[in-house]
């Protein structure tokens, strides 16, 4: 089994000797270097980019300069994405955004963790857990989302968050960590 395909299935992996893996990577940086050196009034151009960059692109995406991002690969948004300046995505397992979705300024995403474990720690192993944001969430500036958190549809994310575990669907939810501060009212949500 490759690193690679190690990774995908979230066990431990080395990224950092693995030629295949550090080809991709660099890769992926000429590209984020490429893209956040691009006018922004060059729409099509950076359009364009994305598209070669990311694994899917849907429909009204934005993602502001500068922007930062390890494989691209495993990066598949929904439309009608927005992400403001700052944004930092550590792809090295999935991350699945779906439609209408707006970060704020330097919101990060880690799918990857490092073992607990000092001598796994010490021999520069690595895992990834996904990360999968639902339609419709708003996620504040300098929020952090750790490995192997979903955050449900319709779902606000306060600024300066941590959110270490998921969160569910209609609420909004802050802090270090984050937790669920209320749900989200029927006339919040537009059913009323």
């Amino acid at each position: 089994m490759t690193e690679k395909e190690k990774a995908a299935q979230g066990l431990l992996y080395d990224a950092n000797y693995d030629e295949h893996l550090k080809k991709e990577r660099l890769e992926c940086i000429e590209k984020c270097f490429d893209y956040n050196h691009i006018r922004p009034s060059n729409k099509e151009e950076r359009r364009a980019l994305l598209h070669s960059l990311l694994g899917h692109v849907g429909e009204h995406v934005t993602i502001e300069q500068p922007f930062h991002c390890d494989y691209g690969y495993n990066i598949h948004i929904g439309s009608h994405f927005y992400a403001n300046t700052g944004c930092v995505m550590l792809d090295c397992g999935k991350i699945i955004i779906g439609n209408h979705v707006f970060l704020a300024p330097h919101v990060q995403l880690y799918t990857v963790n490092h073992p607990i474990h000092l001598k796994q720690r010490d021999a520069d192993y690595e895992y990834t857990k996904p990360i999968t944001i639902k339609d419709h969430v708003w996620i504040g500036g300098n929020t952090t989302v750790l490995p192997g958190v979903t955050i449900g549809e319709n779902s606000i994310i306060g600024a300066g968050s941590v959110v270490t575990k998921d969160i569910p669907a209609n609420v909004i939810a802050v802090g270090n960590p984050c937790r669920i501060l209320r749900k989200l009212t029927k006339e919040e949500l537009g059913l009323s």
